[in-house]
């Protein structure tokens, strides 16, 4: 995953209007049921997965902000690490994954956090309850160990959204098995399983669209109400706690150096390199100017990708060069903006 998806945890919510589409597929029983989102995010995509049903709903978020949004849309929720949290097996009616696209961070690690969930909430499900995963399609066969043993009835559908499309996702309907069920199955069922979902990861495309239309009916079962427990870390009372720390008091000052203040005229007159140095590198950012022309000035350096076409015996060939050039972006008093490349 690139920098900017881990910042955010690895958060891509999926689109509303895919979430109702799901809703269409899941048809829930007159008595009350329970569900759960182990990355629940902000709760707006599964309180539409869930929505107009009596239903007692629990959520797992370990981003602060987005526990916070979640809150108000769920039963309970626990701000934490979903793998730090102890529940019973066989306990919600209804589970609703979609995981972080990414590989264990760490020495040694390197398997697909897409299966690392599945494989710990799974058991959570009861037997008879319906699984509703969303991933990657490209991922389904690294899951499909546990997805052919402990699910039957498993159908999967191409979300069509256009951010849905961007990364490919995929929407799986699953009910899990019966311990009867599953003693009852064949190593040849297996392997067909296994089969056919590494068919469907190898070229997701040929899936159907998921539509408002559904052909089949995931009848959600009932259930009590769930104990969940959470063994982790107090993420929020560390976060209070931290800058009260003599660690760190004493780390702060490196960690958060203050910006050397520069000021005075140089030497000797500057040539044109030392001017581009000085932009790229924000020390000449700021406010300038009186009047009208009083603005702010930003650099900033950027990649510039260079295009020819030559012919050579009678083909035509295409050359880039990647080369780094400086961006000025110039904000005047009058709200007048500028970008000078």
């Amino acid at each position: 995953m690139r920098l900017a998806g881990r910042e955010r945890l690895g958060f891509y919510p999926l689109p509303v209007a895919e979430a109702k589409r799901i809703r269409g597929f899941l048809s829930f029983t007159s008595g009350p049921c329970t569900s759960l989102d182990p990355c629940i995010g902000d709760g707006i995509a599964f309180q539409a997965v869930t929505s107009d049903a009596q239903m007692r709903r629990y959520g797992i978020e370990l981003d602060a902000y987005r526990a916070e949004q979640a809150h108000a849309l769920v039963d309970e929720l626990i701000h934490g690490n979903c793998f730090d949290v102890q529940c019973p097996v066989d306990s919600f009616s209804l589970v609703y994954l979609n995981p972080p696209y990414d590989f264990e961070v760490g020495e040694g690690k390197s398997q697909r956090m897409e299966k690392l969930f599945l494989e710990h909430v799974y058991r959570w499900l009861k037997c008879g309850g319906v699984l509703v995963f969303v991933i990657p399609g490209t991922r389904i066969e690294e899951c499909n160990a546990a997805l052919s043993v402990h699910f039957r009835d498993v159908r999967v559908y191409r979300l069509i959204e256009p951010e849905s499309a961007r990364y490919r996702q995929v929407v799986l309907f699953g009910v899990r098995r019966t311990r009867n069920e599953r003693e009852k199955l064949q190593d040849a069922d297996i392997t067909r399983a296994r089969q056919w979902l590494g068919s469907l990861s190898r070229d997701p495309e040929q899936l159907p669209p998921l539509s408002f239309e559904p052909n089949h009916q995931y009848v959600v079962p009932p259930g009590d109400p769930v104990r969940m427990v959470y063994r982790g870390l107090p993420l929020d009372q560390i976060e209070d706690m931290l800058p009260k720390s003599s660690a760190y008091r004493q780390a702060a000052p490196i960690l958060f150096a203050q910006e050397a203040d520069i000021a005075g005229r140089p030497l000797t007159p500057l040539h044109g390199g030392h001017v581009g140095l000085l932009c790229t590198a924000g020390m000449l950012n700021g406010i300038f100017g009186e009047g009208e022309a009083r603005h702010i000035a930003h650099w900033q350096s950027i990649k510039v990708v260079d295009r020819t076409e030559e012919e050579e015996d009678r083909s035509t060939v295409v050359r880039e060069k990647e080369r780094f050039s400086n961006e000025l972006t110039v904000i005047y008093s009058t709200g007048q903006t500028a970008v000078l490349k």
